[in-house]
């Protein structure tokens, strides 16, 4: 049973007022005491342990932790509490100061983001509380992703309904002068096989010979000989970790390498300007950087800052990987089949990985070690097993490899119908690699007729290797009656790309935007400011191919950058990046160069646990297909407004979605401040040079056949995105062309796109699959009839002649 307890908090100074737009009058915090609630489950706790009291927290003006009863341990666990989804509060402002007091403590800033209102009162309905380092308005600002978003309940509490927690930037400068009163503990890390076998070497300091400990809590490390029986547990480094010297902290990190299975370099150091003495180490992971063909660019890092007092303390810290860890003994000694027993129980079967052969006398984990929980797989397949008697066009798989389960793939009837008319572009999303993961899910998305993002199967990946990849696009083109995409978005990983060439040779892989811009920082961070300027402008501004190979060139030798493997490696796989070489590619219009959005945004991801995996999956899942319900009865049902007043509009106003019509008619628009010169004609064959008025600048080359109508323009918006560009349309508005050619309104975008019958009739699809797609549609059609003809008793008889009528001439 958790006792209450209560501590004083002084108001964090917020250096970074929310934006005017953003506030309104009852955003202003007053400066009295607050109080919030964390009201778990009548049954269970979020965390899935016993149920326990109502958790009160009395919250006065952040800053100042004054500890009422010191000798109450709870009372620091109330403090290190995180955001959780379902955490309620009495109001917005308290969870404001509650998301401070946590970004506090972890090493960033917050503001007060956006606001929504109810459309009935016009009342706050939720709010966005972001990180500082949100959107670009200013240098300072990343992008950071970071959020906690609150919604207001009919009972008026506020509760966190959407939580991101990963930040795109290092952590640990904006806390490090406002650290807790209270000394931080490790945190509580569950158990592994790694954890039960492999006793780390680590000693605390005040751990002295009879057992008495120092209330310092700073770690002295001493290494210790292999095999030694009684070692304390090895804790994991958190911003906040104290050593009595650098090189004890240098130790920590290497033994807590060892354990989980990478090796450290010694980094950067940083010197004072008044003595030059040393003020701040950086220990790194050693496939950080691109020196040498063996390193990576991984990103893992531990620093450590020299204070006043004379010892260090972490206050930077970054534990993502982006590689395998490396296999390794895990236990050194024989040992019995007893002993094996007791791993067994040890573990509670949350580690999912094969033994080895015993005959050596050593435990080797598998080249191929499961990174899901063996618990997850009965509860997966129970779930499929339910899906598959509800939708007969249900498709799952697993791997299994001597008898173990692996990697797990699934998709439901609509998402394999979706991919016969949307499956020419899809995006990988592995974006649960950004974290320290639970369950490494993963998602096929792609882009539907409203430019929405639509799934395309779902899947649980068991390592990264090149054989898992194969493995997961063959059985998704199996699942999608071998649906070739056009285009894949995913990330760099030679692995994947290995995968990709292998199992579709035809497809353009483009890689993760936020891949890229990881590696950039990590690699152009020690670059001067005038080489990322010059980088970043042969990057998105060359025109051509000759201008880009001429000013990279140019680049590299200036800053005599020959020798630099990443620059020469990105050099290599520029078609794979570069908007230069992306545009002839048909991505669906996805732009380049931005983060795509994760399909189930923070309600499914890589820390989401086994109990709220399927329920919260279902729930976005069916979010996601009621706003694309909506946008499909707006498009059927409502008109868009003509500008423009021509043939060639009205004919795109009847045959394109409110998105893409809505693109359309702005290029048309566009046209008409755009001027047309013939420069060339031959035959059939004529080239115009289109420019904008006024502007020298902005100016592409139209080139057209009289012969088939054909007609391509050097901006390539319409291979790139599916819609023809204001080029293109002011040529055709100069040669009298009313009406669009029927090559260039593509199908996928029409209004009836999902409706269309199917391509893979003729295609070698078969009977059962051809029944499952049309079973799929027509429930769809009669759903948006059940949903209509509910509003009302007139629209009820409407809807029930209707269908009846049509049920006389099908029978």
């Amino acid at each position: 049973m958790m006792g209450y307890s209560s501590f004083s908090l002084e108001r964090q100074k917020r250096e970074e007022e929310p934006k005017a737009e953003e506030r309104d009058p009852d955003m202003e915090i007053d400066s009295g005491s607050t109080h919030f609630t964390d009201f778990r489950s009548s049954d269970t706790n979020l965390n899935g342990g016993e149920c326990m009291n109502p958790m009160v927290v009395n919250a006065f003006p952040v800053g100042i932790v004054h500890v009422i009863n010191s000798g109450n341990v709870e009372s620091e666990g109330d403090l290190r509490m995180e955001p959780s989804v379902g955490l309620e509060f009495d109001s917005s402002d308290e969870a404001r100061d509650f998301y401070g007091l946590y970004a506090m403590r972890v090493g960033f800033k917050i503001r007060t983001g956006q606001l929504y209102r109810s459309r009935r009162d016009g009342s706050v309905s939720s709010r966005r509380f972001v990180c500082s380092k949100e959107g670009f308005q200013l240098n300072s600002r990343t992008g950071c992703p970071a959020f906690i978003r609150v919604q207001r309940r009919d009972s008026g509490k506020w509760v966190i309904d959407q939580i991101q927690k990963d930040h795109n930037h290092e952590l640990g400068l904006e806390g490090e002068n406002n650290s807790p009163v209270l000394q931080q503990k490790p945190p509580v890390v569950p158990k592994s096989l790694v954890e039960v076998l492999r006793r780390p070497k680590v000693k605390l300091l005040g751990q002295i010979e009879n057992g008495g400990s120092s209330p310092s809590g700073i770690i002295n490390f001493k290494r210790q000989k292999r095999g030694g029986d009684g070692r304390q547990p090895l804790p994991e480094p958190y911003t906040g970790l104290e050593f009595n010297t650098a090189n004890a902290a240098y130790e920590y990190y290497q033994s807590y390498a060892e354990s989980v299975g990478f090796r450290v370099r010694i980094g950067q150091l940083f010197r004072s300007k008044n003595d030059g003495s040393i003020t701040s180490r950086r220990f790194v992971c050693s496939k950080e950087g691109f020196q040498h063909p063996s390193r990576v660019g991984c990103g893992a890092f531990m620093r450590i800052k020299k204070k006043d007092s004379g010892s260090w303390m972490v206050d930077r810290l970054n534990k993502d990987h982006n590689h395998d860890l490396e296999e390794q003994m895990v236990y050194e000694n024989k040992f019995s089949t007893a002993s094996k027993k007791f791993i067994e129980e040890e573990t509670n079967g949350m580690v999912s990985m094969d033994l080895g052969e015993m005959n050596t006398g050593k435990l080797i984990k598998r080249s191929r070690e499961s990174k899901i929980g063996t618990d997850w797989y009965p509860v997966l397949l129970e779930y499929f097993q339910t899906r598959q008697a509800e939708d007969t066009g249900f498709f799952y798989s697993v791997e299994v490899d001597n008898g173990s389960c692996r990697s797990v793939f699934w998709a439901d009837g609509r998402s394999r119908y979706s991919c016969s008319q949307f499956g020419d572009v899809v995006i990988l999303d592995t974006s649960y690699r950004k974290s320290n993961y639970v369950v490494p899910f993963a998602t096929f998305v792609g882009v539907n007729h409203h430019k929405q993002p639509v799934l395309l199967g779902s899947a649980l990946i068991a390592n990264e290797s090149k054989e898992c990849f194969t493995w997961l696009f063959q059985t998704w083109f199996k699942a999608m009656s071998c649906c070739r995409p056009k285009s894949i978005i995913a990330d760099q990983d030679m692995a994947i790309q290995q995968a990709i060439t292998e199992v579709f040779p035809g497809a353009h892989h483009r890689f993760s935007s936020w891949q890229i811009r990881a590696k950039e920082r990590e690699n152009l961070r020690s670059m001067p400011i005038e080489f990322r300027y010059e980088y970043e402008k042969c990057i998105y501004e060359s025109q051509t191919t000759v201008e880009f190979n001429t000013t990279w060139n140019s680049l590299v030798n200036k800053y005599n950058l020959k020798g630099n493997a990443w620059l020469q490696q990105m050099y290599d796989k520029r078609e794979s990046w570069v908007p230069l070489y992306l545009r002839g590619k048909f991505f669906a219009g996805i732009p380049i160069g931005e983060t795509v959005e994760s399909f189930f945004g923070t309600q499914v991801n890589g820390q989401t646990s086994l109990r709220e995996f399927i329920p919260q999956y279902e729930q976005g899942l069916e979010q996601r297909r009621e706003d694309e319900r909506k946008e499909d009865f707006n498009s059927f049902n409502l008109q868009s407004f003509s500008q423009a007043k021509e043939a060639i509009e009205e004919q795109c106003r009847r045959l394109y979605t409110f998105t893409i019509f809505k693109i359309f008619q702005d290029e048309l628009l566009q046209s008409y401040s755009y001027i047309g010169i013939k420069t060339y004609e031959e035959g059939t064959i004529c080239r115009y040079l289109v420019r904008r008025s006024g502007n020298e600048n902005d100016k592409h080359a139209v080139t057209f056949s009289a012969v088939n109508l054909s007609v391509n323009c050097s901006c390539q918006m319409f291979e790139f995105e599916g819609v023809l560009c204001r080029h293109v349309l002011k040529v055709f508005k100069l040669l009298n062309i009313r009406e669009l050619p029927s090559q260039y309104i593509l199908p996928r975008w029409l209004r009836n796109a999902e409706y269309r019958i199917l391509c893979g009739a003729e295609s070698g699809v078969s009977s059962q699959e051809l029944k499952a797609f049309m079973i799929w549609s027509l429930r769809e059609t009669a759903c948006k009839y059940v949903e209509c003809g509910t509003t009302s008793v007139e629209k009820y008889k409407l809807a029930y002649e209707i269908m009846r009528e049509g049920g006389k001439k099908l029978y």
